[in-house]
């Protein structure tokens, strides 16, 4: 069983920058990608950005070049470091794992509250 908690959301302003973190726990870290996602109130959930066990990464059109996703083997972490903040991007995000056999993302945490004042 794969356990996931987030950690690093908060309330910033626009332009600011935070960093989010996931530790991964339970399997072994290197047969997952990992992702995070979003999701506001009334939208769907969203993949913001995810990183194979080899560290390709892709990242939605709607962050590319402000968010950078990377992950850390010897530590399982992953961080999602977001900087240029939009009001836009205000939402809670989840970090979450796909083992490298299958189609969907079968592990998620709990989420992490992302505000961002204008």
């Amino acid at each position: 069983q794969v356990e996931l908690a987030e950690s690093g959301g908060g309330l910033v302003q626009a332009g600011d920058s935070l960093r989010l973190s996931c530790v991964f726990y339970g399997r072994t870290f290197s047969l997952y990608t990992m992702g995070w996602f979003r999701q506001a109130p009334g939208k769907e959930r969203e993949l913001v950005a995810a990183i194979t066990s080899g560290s390709s990464t892709y990242n939605a059109d709607s962050v590319k070049g402000r968010f950078t996703l990377s992950r850390d083997h010897a530590k399982n972490m992953v961080y999602l470091q977001m900087n240029s903040l939009k009001p836009e991007d205000t939402a809670k995000y989840y970090c979450a794992a796909r083992h490298i056999s299958a189609s969907d993302y079968d592990y998620w945490g709990q989420g992490t509250q992302v505000t961002v004042s204008s």
